[in-house]
């Protein structure tokens, strides 16, 4: 389509480029603060990183070897923060550590967990670690091989990463943001100590806006943004800081009865994560690769898969062969480049490169690294670097709930029991799935229905019209993979032909 001329039709406090957990993270911050917000995102919401994690909230027990002391301490904290503001998406869970004494004596793994008990303030919500006997008959060793006597037991959360992103997006609109998916930002230069940002939306039509502030938390593309930024100034330099990083993950029917997790210990130092997902499957992952390719196109290689398998199949006695596997995905970490040698040793921890700022240069936000678990942290600590520029300096996500987050006593199977009362012709696994994905938002689109025949259109697996026109009127959701992939993961259901009625039922329903 052609792309007509450009119009300047706005002008913002701060405008963010990408719509991953960082970018929405932001402007839900800022627009609480009072700001006047743009973030626009070439792609869906959480379309590339930020729906391809570990889907873990948790502290990162093995970067206690690497020294990482405050990173993991502000992890732990925000990991209480977020069981507070969103106990609809963010669950506890239990990790289960087999020994294997030839990698890691068992006194340093006891020391690392005391550690990790105790480096923020002690969880009310989560029980500590302790060792424990896998004995045969204990749920926990079941699945083990019986060469494995002990191991030990801690707790983390997990989370879904995508839902999360949708619903800090959700909340910034709220506050007043313009959430912009598939908006490209193609042009930026500045003007009298302000950015011009030139939009290109998905119909081709372009809009220049006008900011005072830009952030760059395009993830893998952030050097790209830098150099677009650079481009119309003359004294500019552009310092690659970025080190890609791919992790890789891969879905198999479920190993082992239980919501219990384990991790596992590798010849190579690192560790390998297996999590029930989804009550049908369970997640393993992940990996840390070099990637020197393209993000959008990023994909789990032959040896990556071999790695995953071989590390499940060294631990469980059922072997687990290339053609159990159901799904897979990879994400790419845009890593601040601390010049380590091993990717896996590349630090997680965020770091701002702000420039700007004085003369007629404008600032200019730019994020590398971070973690699903400290992107409210991170959002706060990028507001207090703008705060000489905005003059906003009070906090306030600490104790926010996010949408849907409202539940009475902050208790999951309270509500989806409550669910299931008042709407009673609800099947119990839909009632479990809308509580655990939208919260008291499923309140909302069920308030006038009365029976399953009421939720219209059933397309498979669980998903009704009535969801579906919910995730297109309130959460951006476009095409059939915005919905199965990141809005409610039913993908992992879904028969090619029952995708394509989806897609069909979409193109006759659009909304724009």
């Amino acid at each position: 389509m052609n792309t007509t001329a450009a119009q300047c039709i706005d002008s913002v406090d701060i405008l963010i480029i990408g719509g991953g957990i960082n970018g929405t993270g932001i402007a839900r911050d800022a627009a609480g603060r009072g700001l006047k917000v743009l973030l626009c995102e070439k792609q869906d919401l959480a379309g590339a990183t930020s729906s391809a994690s570990s889907k873990l909230i948790h502290g990162g027990l093995r970067y206690l070897e690497q020294y990482e002391f405050r990173l993991v301490r502000e992890a732990l904290a925000e990991r209480e923060v977020l069981l507070a503001n969103a106990p609809h998406i963010v669950h506890p869970m239990r990790f289960v550590l087999p020994h294997n004494k030839n990698l890691r004596p068992a006194w340093m793994i006891r020391l690392g967990l005391f550690l990790y008990d105790h480096l923020a303030k002690r969880s009310k919500n989560l029980p500590g670690s302790q060792q424990i006997p896998l004995a045969n008959t204990s749920a926990y060793a079941l699945p083990l091989k019986e060469t494995i006597k002990k191991g030990f037991v801690y707790s983390d959360c997990n989370v879904d990463d995508s839902r999360l992103v949708i619903l800090n997006a959700m909340d910034a609109q709220a506050r007043g943001a313009q959430i912009l998916p598939r908006c490209e930002c193609i042009g930026l230069k500045t003007q009298n100590n302000t950015w011009l940002v030139t939009l290109r939306h998905q119909d081709g039509t372009t809009r220049i806006v006008q900011a005072k502030i830009l952030v760059n938390a395009a993830g893998p593309w952030v050097d790209n943004i830098q150099n677009l930024a650079a481009q119309h100034d003359s004294k500019a330099t552009v310092r690659r800081k970025l080190r890609l990083v791919k992790g890789s993950h891969l879905v198999t029917p479920k190993l082992y009865a239980g919501t219990h997790a384990y991790i596992l210990q590798n010849a190579d130092k690192r560790i390998v994560f297996i999590t029930p997902y989804h009550n049908d499957f369970s997640m393993i992952g992940t990996t840390d690769v070099d990637f020197h390719g393209d993000p959008a196109k990023v994909a789990i290689s032959a040896e990556e898969t071999d790695y995953l398998l071989q590390s499940v199949n060294a631990y469980f006695k059922q072997a687990i062969r290339h053609e159990d596997i159901v799904s897979t995905w990879s994400g790419v970490r845009p890593l601040y480049d601390d010049a380590h040698g091993n990717a896996s040793t590349t630090t997680r921890d965020y770091v701002f490169d702000v420039s700007g700022g004085t003369g007629s240069s404008p600032p200019l936000l730019s994020i590398f690294g971070g973690k699903i678990t400290t992107y409210r942290k991170l959002a706060e600590h990028a507001l207090e670097k703008l705060a000489p520029f905005t003059g906003k300096l009070q906090s306030w996500t600490h104790t926010a709930p996010l949408p849907g987050a409202d539940l009475p006593n902050a208790d999951i199977n309270l509500f989806i029991s409550q669910l299931q009362k008042t709407f009673p012709w609800l099947p119990k696994n839909t009632a479990s799935r809308y509580a655990c994905a939208y919260g008291t938002l499923a309140l909302r689109f069920l308030a006038d229905k009365n029976s399953i025949e009421s939720l219209g259109q059933h397309f498979g697996h669980d998903l009704y019209e009535t969801e579906v026109k919910w995730l297109q009127a309130h959460e951006w959701a476009d095409c059939a993979e915005d919905i199965l992939w990141r809005r409610t993961r039913l993908g992992l259901y879904f028969s090619p032909e029952q995708t394509l009625v989806l897609q069909k039922w979409l193109k006759k329903h659009t909304i724009r």
